[in-house]
């Protein structure tokens, strides 16, 4: 297996990459305090230790009381948290990688008693779960304009620690994408009704991440079709669709879009054989990052996010390196694959299949 294309160096803007795989963002909840330890720097030391070309961290909470959907996941704010991510961004640098937060608000998804804002209640667009299912209460103007400018507050902090670029969470059913979806949208002011106006909250995030981090700072986008509520749930249902909620977006600022699927070698509409993340590219022309079950036969454990009875086994990735051939996408991100070998990259570069182990709950009980 040639995997050439896959280490090669990349520029995409003002982002200088050693080779073009990311490690993926996944949730650890290793932080007490919401402060990351020294063992949160060294987890990620060993990624870029690992040959990671860009390391995407774990989602880390905004400066808003209802950001947080768990216990012991990081702030992006604050004097504690900043100087702990000083270390992670330090030692990623040394190991000889670059890093990039995930900004993250959990919206509807939160249940009081969690977080340091025990009592804080889930916000979202409409109160709404998902489709029928209420969850919270629905975002005043007032609450909206604090979760924009806490995003901004936490992208500002992160630049000044040193990170290389942010990434926005809109993804997999959190608050950006309850405003996406039509199912957990149904305002009628300017943040709903069309898919323009269901954009217009991630539009005024954006655009206040570039003010305050100016122009040169790159920001990463994470959206997905799918949500954990609903795995079969679209934004968009055609490619004319996606061009519209795509194009917006792009205007607003963002530089590299993390197009998040569970598979990255399913097409994404009837006709090609291009992925989401390979239709990104083709309809904005700009950098694009695929994910999906990358290195792993099965995409999530069992019949949830979380459930982990079950075993994904290692496979190649032939088709995946035949898709980056055809620059279909710009970077790859490994999850789960990564996650439990931190050497998994060196170990493909090499063909070493057999020494790379599966996914499973034995395999995170060793975690490191």
């Amino acid at each position: 297996m040639n995997t050439e294309k896959l280490f090669e160096a990349v520029n995409l803007g003002n982002l200088s990459l050693k080779n073009r795989t990311v490690m993926a963002p996944m949730t650890r909840t290793f932080s007490p305090d919401n402060v990351p330890t020294p063992d949160v720097a060294a987890y990620y030391r060993r990624r870029a230790e690992g040959n990671v070309g860009l390391i995407i961290t774990e989602g880390t909470c905004i400066n808003h009381a209802g950001a947080h959907g768990y216990d012991r996941v990081p702030d992006i704010f604050g004097e504690k948290a900043m100087a702990g991510w000083k270390t992670v961004v330090d030692d990623v640098h040394a190991a000889g990688g670059k890093i990039a937060p995930q900004l993250w608000h959990v919206g509807a998804v939160r249940k009081p008693g969690v977080g340091p804002n025990k009592e804080a209640p889930a916000y979202s667009p409409s109160g709404l779960y998902k489709p029928g299912a209420e969850n919270g209460v629905a975002m005043s103007q007032e609450d909206i304009d604090e979760v924009v400018a806490a995003f901004a507050q936490s992208a500002l902090e992160s630049k000044e620690a040193g990170f290389d670029a942010i990434e926005v969470h809109g993804a997999h059913g959190y608050l950006v994408d309850q405003f996406f979806w039509e199912g957990t949208n149904q305002r009628t002011d300017k943040y709903g009704g069309s898919l323009e106006k269901r954009c217009q909250f991630a539009v005024e995030i954006i655009q206040a991440i570039r003010k305050a981090v100016g122009d040169d700072f790159p920001i990463i986008l994470r959206f997905s079709q799918w949500k954990q509520q609903d795995y079969d749930a679209k934004l968009a249902n055609t490619p004319k669709e996606l061009e519209t909620f795509l194009s917006i977006l792009s205007d607003a600022g963002v530089d590299i879009f993390h197009a998040s699927t569970r598979r990255f070698w399913v097409p994404e509409f009837e006709g090609s054989d291009l992925n989401l993340a390979g239709w990104t590219k083709k309809l904005t022309n700009k950098p694009v990052i695929t994910v999906g079950s990358v290195g792993l036969d099965t995409d999530f454990i069992g019949e949830g996010m979380t459930d982990l009875s079950g075993t994904s086994n290692p496979t190649g990735i032939e088709g995946l390196i035949e898709r980056i051939e055809n620059d279909e996408f710009d970077l790859v991100a490994i999850g789960r694959a990564l996650l439990v070998d931190p050497q998994w990259l060196n170990k493909i570069r090499e063909n070493q299949l057999e020494d790379i182990k599966p996914f499973n709950k034995k395999a995170l009980g060793s975690l490191s």
